[in-house]
């Protein structure tokens, strides 16, 4: 491994600045930070990854185009409202909120994205948006990546921040990521916001390739109720302040970068699950002997995705006829005496067949705060992993009345 954790989140890397600043977006009485601001000191190539939902928010649409000219200064993020559903009115505080942070940083309203996560439906408070803004750009610092990481929060419980240091052939670069999600967790993408930034040197078609290819094992391997948001944003800026050469693809330069990326993409997902609405438990599922990855991919996310199997790992209950029967309707064709279920490394199920295993040994298993679902289907070399929660009855009063 080339790279090593460290301190810092977002401002890890050389020549960016962040804040989080409370701007009263949820409620008048709130006292939770709700405005984000991530500044990069100089331009930044641009990458991003956004929802597949038809009904994107009006900051999705802005920042999909600013992904098309590749280049961007800052990223402002509010929490409380998603601007989603809300035409022509939400497209329009889109580019105010992005005027007012360019007047403030002094660059383009083009060269800043903005991201908003919260109820869907309603229009933006823009007075109190605005202020967010000024609070925001006052309070930018160095310093301020852990600020903005709770300052995105919604229903999630804790901050998800972090940062790595990647040793490559001519001196180190950083990366650093803020994200926030917690509930609305299905692919593709799952639903969330995360901001990652860097100071290495890397051109927006291959950052933008790598990024898509991280998400695509990350971000999109995730599930906590299989609802996707409106709003889902994986942004990615290199500002190439780290003074190195610039990457190019097949080097091993290229490769270190990669998995430190692919490393903060993944870790940083996990932790959107593990903070799930309600959840007690992370469940990994690894599913192999499909006939290739993609297989084994969709037979893990219909298990991951399975409400029975979920509420199954939230009781402890070694019911793994769910498993098989969400393995058996995900599409992928295999003979039902070649599939063979594990729990952690106790085997259930074997060609088919209920093993001879105690319920107490499994259910035991089960209630770790983590486990491992692994299911071989016997097809061939096709492997994947994905990422769930359990489904617990505090999801259910969450989400009853998220908008109370």
């Amino acid at each position: 491994m080339s790279y090593s954790s460290i301190d810092g989140g977002v401002c890890a890397p050389k020549g960016y600045r962040a804040s989080g600043v409370v701007a009263h977006i949820k409620k008048l009485e709130s006292t939770k930070k709700d405005c984000a601001l991530i500044v990069s000191d100089t331009p930044a190539v641009l990458a991003g990854v956004f929802t597949t939902n038809r009904m994107k928010s009006a900051p999705v649409l802005w920042c999909e185009a600013g992904r098309t000219r590749g280049t961007a200064r800052a990223v402002f993020i509010n929490s409380g409202n998603a601007n989603a559903c809300t035409g022509d009115r939400g497209m329009a505080d889109v580019r105010a909120t992005a005027q007012w942070v360019a007047e403030g940083i002094g660059c383009a309203a083009e060269d800043v994205c903005i991201s908003s996560t919260g109820v869907i439906g309603v229009h933006l408070p823009m007075d109190r948006i605005k202020n967010g803004v000024e609070g925001a750009v006052e309070a930018i610092s160095p310093e301020g990546s852990h600020d903005a990481a709770l300052a995105i929060m919604t229903t999630d419980t804790v901050p998800k921040e972090m940062a790595v240091e990647v040793s490559l052939s001519g001196g180190s670069v950083r990366l650093g990521a803020i994200a926030k999600g917690s509930g609305m967790i299905a692919p593709n993408m799952a639903t969330m916001i995360a901001v990652v930034t860097t100071d290495a040197t890397v051109a927006a078609p291959e950052l933008q390739a790598l990024l898509r290819e991280c998400a695509e094992v990350s971000f999109n391997c995730i599930c906590v109720d299989n609802d996707m948001s409106t709003s889902d944003t994986l942004l990615c800026l290199a500002n190439g302040q780290a003074g190195l050469a610039p990457l190019q693809a097949g080097t091993a330069d290229y490769e270190a970068f990669a998995s430190a990326l692919r490393h903060i993409c993944i870790a940083t997902a996990k932790a959107l699950v593990k903070d799930g609405e309600g959840a007690t438990k992370f469940i990994e599922i690894q599913v192999e002997g499909a006939g290739s990855d993609e297989e084994a991919k969709t037979v893990a996310r219909s298990i991951a995705h399975s409400q029975l199997c979920k509420t199954a790992f939230f009781g402890q209950d070694p019911n793994w006829g769910r498993i098989a029967c969400a393995a058996g309707y995900a599409g992928v064709p295999f003979p039902q005496e070649s599939i063979s279920i594990w729990i952690n490394d106790l085997a259930v199920v074997r060609n088919g067949l209920p093993t001879n295993f105690e319920e107490a040994q499994a259910a035991a298993h089960m209630s770790q705060p983590e486990f491992i679902i692994r299911v071989s289907i016997g097809q061939g070399n096709g492997r994947a992993v994905f990422w769930t929660s359990d489904l617990s009855h505090d999801y259910v009063s969450i989400n009853a009345d998220y908008r109370t």
